[in-house]
């Protein structure tokens, strides 16, 4: 079953983001104390102290431990999955004290369906690829707190908007560590010029848009990519600070 989690927000103005995060989220926005003044004083955050929702892990999560960048492929027979491509980097920070840092050595996990709505490793009401790995797969994050990937634009099925799935552990060996999870998602106006595109037009007209999801409407602004224009495809970055105390 699925599950919606709270809005958390994003840190904009000090006003803004205790609106969003509530009371307790204020030591974020705040520095240390001064000898001068002997207060907090604001300060301004990066764009990687960028707190955001979590949302829903749904039901095609599977922990394939596949260590790659390029996830378009299935690891066991090598067939490529079709699609526009697409270069996502995530950029994660941790957010403490009024300052952002890089998180090095964090495990990002990407999971998504293919250009005709498709799972890997799962069965379905409409399909069963179990054994298949294709658009599966994580990256570490390096000294800067970057996981990079190479996948495609989604496709769609019915009841979601387009998005990708991520999952974030900064100590993924441990019995207990800091886990976030949550979902990106694209503009309606460009999934409607890249899904006139094939292979997505075999699937017909996607039925549900960012409005009418359920899950987009609990922070789903707050996730939305900005793909730009890069060779056939696209790339985009995705900034999120993470709150792990």
């Amino acid at each position: 079953m699925e599950r919606d989690d709270v809005q958390v927000g994003q840190l904009l103005t000090r006003r803004e983001a205790l609106a969003l995060i509530g009371v307790s989220g204020a030591a974020v926005l705040t520095g240390c104390t001064t000898a001068e003044g002997g207060g907090a004083k604001s300060v301004t955050l990066l764009p990687g102290c960028v707190v955001r929702p979590q949302q829903t892990e749904g039901p095609y999560f599977v922990d394939e431990m596949l260590n790659r960048s390029d996830i378009r492929s299935d690891p066991v027979g090598g067939a490529v999955k079709a699609g526009v491509p697409l270069a996502l980097a995530i950029n994660v920070s941790r957010v403490a004290g009024g300052a952002c840092s890089p998180i090095a050595g964090a495990q990002v996990d990407l999971w998504q369906c293919d250009g005709l709505g498709v799972y890997s490793d799962v069965t379905d009401a409409g399909f069963t690829t179990v054994g298949q790995k294709f658009l599966r797969g994580y990256q570490v994050t390096d000294a800067a707190g970057a996981a990079r990937f190479t996948t495609i634009y989604p496709g769609w099925y019915p009841g979601r908007t387009v998005h990708i799935h991520f999952k974030i552990r900064t100590d993924p060996t441990a019995a207990r560590g800091y886990e976030f999870t949550s979902q990106l998602y694209f503009d309606d106006a460009l999934t409607d010029v890249v899904h006139a595109r094939p292979p997505y037009g075999d699937k017909g007209q996607r039925t549900t848009k960012n409005r009418d999801d359920r899950i987009f409407s609990s922070g789903g602004d707050q996730l939305l990519l900005a793909p730009k224009a890069s060779g056939e495809g696209y790339a985009a970055t995705f900034d999120i600070g993470l709150q792990t105390t």
